[in-house]
């Protein structure tokens, strides 16, 4: 979800998974009165929801704006059947350990169910 989407999907109050690890964070005099302000003008979300989603937000067009540097290698053929190449760029290292991180979290919070 961009940052931009976030007011409607505020509106319409959607929730999604949260972990059990919390995070304890200090913001900026400017960034807590911008918090205050959103926490007034949608009141149905926690500060803690509104921060969970700028940041999931924030992560999202950080890793849009990984640049692609191509490698050696041809990992497929586009439709006119021109090469593509590997990306060797930080965006897979990312994505990779995005993925590492979710099992585990997921595996974690399997643990705990009863």
């Amino acid at each position: 979800m961009r940052i931009r989407e976030l007011a409607q999907h505020w509106e319409a109050t959607a929730k999604g998974r949260l972990t059990k690890t919390g995070y304890t964070l200090h913001l900026d005099v400017e960034a807590a009165a911008r918090l205050a302000a959103l926490s007034e003008m949608y009141p149905k979300r926690h500060p803690e929801e509104l921060l969970g989603e700028l940041i999931g937000a924030a992560l999202e067009e950080l890793e849009a704006s990984f640049p692609y540097i191509k490698g050696q290698h041809v990992i497929a053929t586009d439709e006119e059947g021109d090469p593509l190449y590997e990306d060797v760029g930080p965006t897979p290292r990312f994505l990779a350990l995005s993925r590492q991180h979710l099992h585990d979290l997921a595996s974690d919070s399997g643990k705990h169910k009863h």
